[in-house]
Order: structure tokens, then sequence, then C-alpha cells
């Protein structure tokens, strides 16, 4: 079952304008995943448009307008809002969230919008965790180097807080281990290593700098 804290089976939250969300771009995405309505029922869902603002659910219980609903997406995590409007099969969603959080929301569907168009790795299929170790280093194949926080990281990647922007697809080392830029973000970029590690331990040993 879904957790949330709706103090109310019937609570109904204030609707929000489709003007607080039309400040945000949305993408066209295919990602399934799971919602709940104020009353706690539960049902799949497959969100087919997003923003860090607002969300295009296909649904079989669309719900009323002004009612909350919280969400768990694959690849993207647990959103909550209230529903906008109801559309045939479906509803339109508001998505509140931190400043913070609508960044990472909008890093990981900038992903989701070109992953199959430039072959990109599923790098969201292991868990992410925030390391010990939150400095290191970038060096570049023709031997720059830049300081860089890890915001986090995986079996497979890290999502590093960098001054500058390496092209997609760009060998890099972090810290002692080979990897590649998959992804930008407001500030920074996710690399996939090049090959996944067994152990999160050994991923953090390597991110020291050298």
């Amino acid at each position: 079952m879904l957790s949330d804290d709706i103090q109310s089976p019937r609570f109904i939250a204030p609707a929000r304008t489709r003007a607080d969300s039309a400040r945000f771009q949305r993408v066209k995405v295919s990602v399934l995943g799971r919602y709940m309505l104020a009353d706690r029922r539960e049902f799949p869902c497959q969100v087919i448009e997003m923003s860090p603002g607002d969300a295009m659910v296909i649904a079989p219980v669309a719900g009323v307008v002004g009612e909350r609903v919280i969400a768990y997406i694959d690849h993207v995590g647990r959103i909550e809002g209230t529903i906008l409007s109801q559309m045939d099969g479906g509803f339109e969603m508001d998505i509140a969230a931190s400043p913070r959080k609508r960044d990472k929301m909008a890093a990981q569907l900038t992903w989701l919008a070109n992953k199959d168009i430039l072959n990109l790795p599923e790098d969201r299929r292991h868990e992410r965790v925030v390391p010990d170790i939150r400095h290191s280093t970038v060096v570049l194949d023709d031997g720059r180097r830049y300081n860089c926080k890890i915001i986090d990281i995986s079996l497979s990647g890290a999502a590093i807080e960098l001054d500058v922007r390496p092209a997609m697809g760009t060998p890099v080392t972090l810290g002692r281990m080979r990897a590649r830029v998959v992804r930008h973000f407001q500030n920074g970029v996710a690399v996939e290593f090049a090959s996944a590690q067994e152990m999160l331990t050994v991923v953090q040993q390597n991110l020291r700098m050298n």
C-alpha cells in the first residue's frame, strides 16, 4: 500500500490554477506507477506527459477536481498534488514539490524523454544513496581536472555538481572510476560507470580524490 499523510479519507485540497503549473514545460513520457486517491483506494496508472509542475495520467478512476493524489512513478519516485481536471481515461494533476525536488525531477524527465533517442542506459535501475564522501574530482581525457560534489551514487553511476558540462558521452574519471557523461541537469551532470559495481562501499572508496 502507498504510504501517505492524508489526515482524512475524504480530504479535498484547495485546487491550484493552471497558471501555477503552466510555467513548467511538459515532456512526453511513458512511465508506469500506482496512485492513491483521498479515500485511500489504489490503482495502477501510466503517465504520458509530465513536467516538474504537473502530469497527465492515464488512470482507471479519475477522482474529482481538487482531490489530493499521491503517486509512485517508475524512475521518478513519489509525487503528490491535486487533480486539476478530468480527461478521457484519466486526469491532469499538479505536483507540489520543493525547488530542489523540482530540479531533480526536471533532470530525470529530460533523461526519460531522451533515453530512447540517445540510447541512454537505465541508470535508475539501482538504488541511489547520498555517499559519506561528498567531494571528489573529475578528470577529462585531455587532463583537465575539476573539483566536484557528489549528489548521489548507485552501483552503476553518480550525479555530481560540476561547474562545467562535458558533452553527452564524454569519457571522464570520477575519483578513480572510469565513467561517461549520460545526462545534464541544472547544477551538474550524471555519469555512468564503465562497469557496474557490486557494493556501494567499493564505489565510495573509489570516489576518493586522486
